[in-house]
């Protein structure tokens, strides 16, 4: 079947103007274009949006969209799989909030009692679910399967104390990397301050510390572009400060 701009914005539940703005980029162009000028797509281009919906639901950009549905060695079963893997985690983690907040109202109301560490327990298991979603296979990879659930369960064990103290150091060093950053000094006194910071905050999540270990992550953070993009909304460039400060921290060669 070959739909229309008009005709396929409406079966897929967006607008015209983004068909229009996909093909001008090069993202999802038209089978042909009719004799009287207008874009027509077929199924594989019906199937492609899909992907390309699938990807914008998860937050990928449409610049790596683009390089990953165009690509010659694209695998659209797999990368349905993935969504899939994706789209679970994401539900299992809202059934946690959902039953969190549901046990939160029964005990307002009475119905139940509810600890303190109750309260907390479905955000520190979203934080672990999601750091496995996203770091998971890495992580595992590099530091074992054992190392990664020590931490996991320090987590998963934090005081309500622990974890209201986690949030608020959580900012406090990315503001430091801030100002830091502002500074222009990797060995000056913010930077190595915001070092000091970094080191506290990984202690929530590590059973030791080793400068070595240290070292590795901010190096990561350079070059995983999840990393990277996080540091990076900071300032641009802030990832690749951040790990030339942590070398003069850690006395790395």
């Amino acid at each position: 079947m070959e739909y229309t701009v008009k005709r396929l914005a409406k079966l897929a539940g967006v607008s015209p103007r983004a068909l229009r703005y996909y093909d001008e980029i090069g993202l999802l162009k038209p089978a042909r274009i009719s004799s009287s000028g207008y874009r027509i797509y077929g199924q594989a281009e019906v199937d492609k949006l899909q992907q390309i919906l699938f990807y914008r639901e998860l937050g990928v950009s449409l610049d790596d969209i683009g390089e990953m549905v165009n690509s010659p060695s694209f695998d659209r079963a797999k990368a349905l799989k993935g969504h899939l893997a994706q789209l679970l985690a994401q539900r299992k983690r809202l059934d946690l909030l959902i039953a969190n907040v549901e046990k939160t109202l029964a005990a307002m109301e009475g119905r139940i009692f509810m600890s303190d560490r109750e309260k907390f327990e479905g955000f520190k298991r979203k934080m672990i679910e999601e750091n496995e979603a996203r770091y998971g296979r890495e992580t595992r990879e590099k530091y074992g399967d054992e190392a990664v659930d020590r931490s996991n369960k320090k987590l998963k064990n934090m005081t309500m104390e622990q974890h209201a103290a986690l949030e608020k150091l959580t900012g406090e060093v990315n503001e430091a990397i801030r100002l830091a950053f502002e500074s222009g000094d990797p060995a000056g006194e913010l930077a190595q301050r915001a070092c000091r910071l970094h080191k506290e905050w990984l202690l929530y999540f590590w059973d030791g510390y080793s400068k070595e270990a240290h070292m590795g992550l901010a190096q990561r953070y350079v070059d995983d572009e999840r990393f990277r993009a996080y540091y990076d909304k900071i300032a641009p460039g802030c990832a690749e400060f951040f790990r030339d400060a942590m070398k003069i921290f850690t006395g790395a060669k």
